[in-house]
């Protein structure tokens, strides 16, 4: 094979960190497998490990051409990657020349002068990582893959979950804190709608609300430009969108006629 280079297939899953993490982890892994010539680490979410020819995953290798058989076995849903994922356990062949489990990953294996494979999966906190070391002659790369690798496996898929789940509480603050910060707008904006329709909190919030999804408008957006406007330019939509409306019970009669706050 020629000299070995970094490429990694990303779908979704937690971008570049995640994407780096995987890249070291075989870059580590191929360096430390005795008869080695490459080695790639994919991650899935752990439910959509079952099935995960359809999961997105972040894959990383140390060649493109096994970043190609980690392709074929996600689209055909066959080979080693996929019987680690089903068992839990390592999975591999010490001579894919005669050894007829998986057609399709054998074929395109064998085609890029790959003759032995091993797989060994690990698991934290919702993330399932496999590290796949790869050989140009036939041979038990499966034990040898064992020891340090399984070592180095375990650390780094501890360390990329904390990651993940560290990211998904920063999203979660982030969303937060914009929350907070547009409240005060749309408890305003939501004024302005009552005093225009002469209706109540709740259906002046549940009105705004679906008028941001019709005009695909965030909600904060929204009720900025009614705020900033006081609602002048709106009365018209916003009572013709109220009166398309399904009426609640006890909804108050609207208020066309009113004059706005000034």
């Amino acid at each position: 094979m020629p000299d070995r280079t970094h490429i990694r297939t990303a779908c979704q899953t937690d971008a570049p960190s995640l994407g780096r993490g995987l890249a070291e982890l075989a870059e580590q892994a191929a360096a430390g497998t005795r008869d080695s010539c490459g080695a790639t680490a994919t991650a899935v979410l752990a439910e959509e490990s079952s099935g995960a020819a359809a999961a997105d995953r972040t894959t990383a290798a140390t060649h493109p051409d096994l970043s190609a058989l980690v392709s074929v076995q996600m689209s055909t849903g066959e080979g080693p990657i996929l019987a680690a994922l089903d068992t839990g356990r390592p999975a591999g062949a010490d001579d894919l020349l005669h050894d007829d489990r998986w057609p399709r990953y054998r074929a395109r294996a064998l085609d890029a002068g790959v003759r032995s494979t091993a797989t060994l999966p690990f698991a934290c906190d919702g993330l399932t990582v496999t590290v796949s070391v790869y050989g140009l002659r036939p041979g038990p790369l499966k034990k040898a893959a064992q020891g340090a690798t399984e070592l180095l496996g375990d650390l780094a898929t501890e360390s990329m979950a904390r990651d993940r789940l560290y990211r998904a509480a920063l999203v979660q603050v982030d969303q937060l804190d914009t929350a907070l910060r547009t409240r005060p707008v749309v408890d305003q904006a939501c004024g302005i709608v009552m005093y225009v329709l002469g209706c109540d909190a709740d259906q002046a919030f549940n009105l705004l609300r679906r008028l941001s999804q019709r005009t695909n408008k965030k909600l904060g957006e929204l009720a900025g430009t009614v705020v900033r406007t006081r609602g002048r330019g709106l009365e018209k939509e916003l009572i013709a969108f109220d009166r398309s409306a399904a009426p609640g019970p006890g909804r108050p009669g609207s208020g066309p006629d009113r004059d706005l706050p000034g």
